[in-house]
């Protein structure tokens, strides 16, 4: 349901360990604190755990981002460098807030586009938990789209991701905003919606600002 990670250092490749302490174990949820380290602590998650429960009242001062047909966005790869995961996954973003690649930011702190698997056709995606977390974090800062940040590593010192629903299968649309930027950090807010226009999670994101 919920599920906060600190950034503590770089993350590599290769072997790792996770501890994990399972804090409470209620009726509806679960709380657990894991550690993952490799030569160093790179990450400390806190999670609340349960199963969604349908129902209640509900209401939505919201809409999905209005984006092109998948095809016609542009595909833009992560930067996780020898990681593998730019040729996992499909980053499709709107084309009017891709031109920060060439040089022509939009001035304004908004990144939206489609995100599914490398694996399957669109149509054919189906998403998980795991997925959702996944798309939280694949888009390029969203910082990037501001005249003034040059067009590097933008390091995480903390994302927090509220799943609020099973996605329908399809591919996801997302939307991620910036309105502060200030004493060297920014912060990225997403929205991610599944096929059939049902919010299904949120994320915000602490950062620190790309450095020229």
């Amino acid at each position: 349901m919920s599920v906060t990670a600190h950034y503590l250092a770089p993350g590599r490749s290769g072997p790792c360990e996770i501890d994990v302490d399972v804090v409470r174990a209620g009726r509806r949820t679960a709380t657990a604190v894991a550690r993952l380290r490799t030569d160093v602590d790179a990450l400390m998650v806190l999670g609340t755990f349960g199963d969604q429960v349908p129902g209640g009242p509900t209401s939505i001062d919201g809409t999905p981002p209005d984006l092109p047909p998948f095809d016609q966005c542009v595909r833009t790869v992560p930067p996780a460098p020898n990681s593998g995961f730019g040729q996992r996954v499909h980053v499709r973003v709107r084309p009017e807030d891709a031109g920060f690649r060439d040089g022509r930011p939009t001035g304004t702190g908004e990144i939206s586009g489609w995100f599914t698997f490398a694996d399957a056709p669109p149509d054919a995606q189906r998403f998980d938990a795991f997925g959702l977390l996944q798309a939280a974090d694949a888009f390029a800062p969203v910082c990037f789209n501001r005249s003034e940040v040059p067009l590097a590593w933008a390091p995480t010192l903390e994302l927090t991701v509220h799943v609020r629903g099973v996605p329908a299968p399809g591919p996801l649309r997302c939307r991620f905003r910036n309105s502060f930027m200030q004493h060297g950090l920014f912060e990225e807010d997403g929205e991610i919606w599944d096929s059939q226009g049902a919010l299904v999670a949120q994320s915000r994101q602490l950062a620190l600002i790309p450095r020229g």
